[in-house]
């Protein structure tokens, strides 16, 4: 794919990870329709960044774990766009949950936010672009999907639901649409770690260090504009993790 021209909704895009994507997709000439659910402000600096560099952008806001407010929002997006081409599903809420302390109100809010979302988005975007011919869903799963830390259970049943419906995305919207994620490996340290608990996620790492999210997006930009034969396929940026 081309991406001059083209418009791509990266969500979660106010910042970190999502806001590097949207800068990297930017600087390849695509336009960007920046969402966020809370981050208003750091959307808007991100949506001034991309028109920066050249690109048009817009901002919605969202709350990706109701159904039909992601309907409503996929509605305006293809509307005030004329359609989209690519989707970024990076919106996610990551939070330690212990067995012991896990609630319903955690379940819910983790499994609607980091899976009913994306595949929301994808439900209400991707047949659009089926029927027009083209597109691209990349979607960020996680390590955690196939290594499940028993400190963060219903995250990671998130994540491995994401490897799901990618799987099964790629085959529903095939062959006009191609659908991939990457599973992330430890990008950016959680607020809550120690020195202690960085020291031991590194020993599983072979490559001995921490990712960047760049490393994240230069992957999104390689499924996206290279990835015409690539579907259904997950592909780790993890520095090797997985392999322990």
């Amino acid at each position: 794919m081309e991406l001059p021209g083209k418009w791509a909704i990266v969500t979660g895009a106010g910042r970190r990870i999502g806001r590097t994507i949207a800068l990297a997709l930017a600087e390849r000439g695509a336009d960007i329709v920046v969402h966020c659910h809370r981050s208003r402000e750091e959307a808007e600096t991100t949506a001034t960044q991309v028109k920066k560099l050249g690109c048009r952008a817009m901002v919605i806001a969202t709350d990706q774990s109701d159904w039909n407010a992601v309907e409503r929002a996929c509605d305006e997006v293809w509307s005030a766009t004329g359609g989209v081409d690519v989707l970024v599903n990076n919106a996610a809420v990551y939070r330690r949950t212990p067995l012991s302390e896990i609630g319903e109100r955690d379940w819910d809010e983790l499994l609607d936010t980091d899976l009913k979302g994306p595949f929301a988005w994808a439900r209400f975007l991707g047949p659009r672009m089926k029927a027009r011919g083209w597109g691209k869903i990349v979607s960020i799963a996680d390590a955690g999907a196939e290594r499940v830390w028993p400190g963060y259970i219903p995250y990671c049943i998130a994540k491995a639901g994401v490897v799901a419906m990618t799987r099964g995305l790629a085959k529903a919207l095939a062959p006009e649409v191609q659908v991939n994620a990457i599973a992330a490996g430890t990008i950016l340290w959680p607020d809550d770690f120690s020195v202690a608990a960085k020291a031991r996620a590194l020993r599983d790492v072979p490559l001995r260090r921490v990712g960047s999210p760049a490393d994240v997006a230069r992957a999104v930009c390689f499924l996206v504009e290279n990835g015409d034969y690539i579907t259904g396929a997950v592909l780790p940026v993890d520095g090797g993790r997985t392999m322990n």
